[in-house]
């Protein structure tokens, strides 16, 4: 008998399907997994995980790691963590066109060079010339999309303007792209009207692509804006995902009650649809967003300047961390005009957001529509939000083990086979014999978030190991150097 290059023993296996626990072992033979159960024979390499929970890799289905993958390829601050693949282009911003996509990519990544692609074909090609430590499925972002052809226009798009719009998402698409996402409080996404985004949507039909949308307005106009969601995808005919699903500012606390009875309501019609969520009650975006919407100005989610915290803004460490009513009154100027002066200085500072109520967060959390997503916003040079390093750790400790949301099982399956499922990434997400082998151990006593708002640049405790494609990535929360990432493609 042929000896597995791979076997794990006494696992406590959560096999991704929402399937209660089992005892069991799992053995690798190459990138994939032969065997679930009983697995007989000796390994080349055994480790016996004495109870602890064997799991499929976290999907990420919501990040900006676009630019990080190739810029920070290890990729170390996701797999550290348990996450072996990651959605890249959501909320609007993409990776191609490659001209405005690098203009973009300097909110996140400030003065950092890229090297240069065409396409989507172009960005994907980069990353299996050069894999990251995660795999990585890549959205169209429609903001991108729309800035490359029409700057700055604020009016719906012309013949030729949406000719060319298609014939980008078009490119995306044979790339192998996994959907199309939208950034409808940002520029320029703020700008296209219903008809827009279906007519662009409707391209998806038929493909298996999904439509991924961070909506018009995520507060009093909670609702309008699910209801527009589901109007364009039903109208196009595509699947739909609602990203980072919450109530923002205390005007809106309670409205994810009824947006989920949309939701229901439209599952019931036949729509595919669902959400993501990040397991916290701050968000995080760039400053430029929070004075454009005017959230500072009785705006969307009616913020006040101590909600606000500098997150990052390159050169100006000395305002990270700081809030911007802080900041105002060192600066002794009204805190609107404080943010403007932050970002003539940088204009691509981040800030953490403190918007959300809790029990909200838990409400969104328990419904069967959500699965997870950090949002996290990849400028490690600062104090990102804290979601980037510990969204998954804090579902599994804080939420399941410690409030009792769900059981473990159930877990699991929102970061993994749900995941995998609406995102069609085949082979992935299931502890099933000829899947890939990416593959995470967690300890169910001690797995949780360590980073905080302050300290946020810290891996999660209580994940032992963690494959990508059966190459070991992360072991006692270390990063191996290993880089085994591959392209998700869509099946065209």
């Amino acid at each position: 008998m042929a000896q597995h290059d791979l076997v794990f023993r006494n696992a406590l296996i959560a096999d991704g399907s929402g399937a209660p626990l089992v005892h069991g072992d799992l053995a690798i033979d190459g990138d994939r997994i032969a065997a679930v159960g009983e697995v007989p024979g000796a390994g080349k390499r055994t480790i016996d995980l004495k109870g602890q929970v064997l799991s499929p890799g976290f999907i990420d289905v919501h990040t900006h790691d676009d630019f990080a993958a190739v810029l920070h390829p290890d990729m170390a601050f996701k797999s550290v963590g348990g996450v072996t693949s990651c959605v890249v282009g959501n909320c609007g911003f993409g990776a191609a066109p490659f001209a405005e996509a690098a203009r973009m990519s300097q909110a996140f990544h400030p003065n950092a060079t890229l090297p240069g692609w065409e396409g989507y074909r172009g960005y994907l090609g980069h990353l299996e010339a050069n894999p990251p430590g995660v795999n990585i499925a890549a959205l169209i972002g429609h903001g991108t999309v729309r800035a490359a052809v029409m700057g700055k226009k604020q009016t719906p798009p012309d013949t030729a303007e949406m000719r060319q719009m298609k014939a980008i998402i078009q490119e995306g698409l044979e790339a192998g792209c996994v959907g199309l996402s939208t950034g409808l409080i940002y520029e320029p996404g703020r700008h296209a009207q219903t008809d827009e985004l279906v007519e662009l949507t409707a391209l998806l039909k038929g493909s298996d692509a999904l439509y991924a949308t961070h909506m018009r307005n995520e507060s009093q106009g909670l609702l309008d804006s699910v209801n527009e969601a589901i109007e364009i995808g039903t109208r196009a005919g595509v699947p739909v995902q609602i990203s980072h699903h919450k109530a923002s500012g205390r005007p809106a606390w309670g409205l994810v009650k009824d947006s989920l009875l949309l939701i229901e309501a439209a599952q019931k019609k036949g729509l595919d649809v669902h959400a993501d969520q990040y397991p916290y009650t701050a968000g995080s975006t760039v400053l430029s967003a929070v004075l454009g919407d005017g959230r500072l100005n009785d705006g969307l989610g009616r913020l006040t300047a101590e909600d606000v915290v500098i997150a990052s803004s390159a050169g100006q460490t000395q305002w990270e961390g700081k809030t911007l009513a802080a900041l105002a009154r060192e600066m002794s100027l009204e805190p609107l005009d404080c943010g403007r002066r932050i970002l003539e200085a940088q204009p691509g500072t981040t800030v953490v957001l403190h918007m959300m109520d809790e029990a909200d967060v838990q409400t969104v959390l328990r419904h069967p529509s959500t699965m997870i997503g950090s949002d996290g916003i990849p400028t490690l040079e600062g104090r990102p939000h804290p979601r980037l390093y510990g969204t998954f750790a804090r579902v599994l400790g804080h939420y399941c083990r410690d409030l009792k949301l769900f059981p473990i099982e159930e877990a699991v399956y929102r970061m993994t086979g749900f995941a995998a499922a609406k995102f069609r990434l085949e082979g992935r997400g299931l502890l099933r014999a000829g899947h890939f082998a990416d593959l995470v151990v967690f300890d169910p006593k001690t797995v949780i978030d360590v980073g905080t708002y302050e300290d946020p640049n810290r891996m999660p405790a209580g994940i032992a190991h963690v494959f990508v494609n059966g190459i070991e990535v992360a072991a006692g929360g270390r990063h191996t150097g290993a880089r085994p990432g591959k392209v998700l493609r869509r099946r065209n």
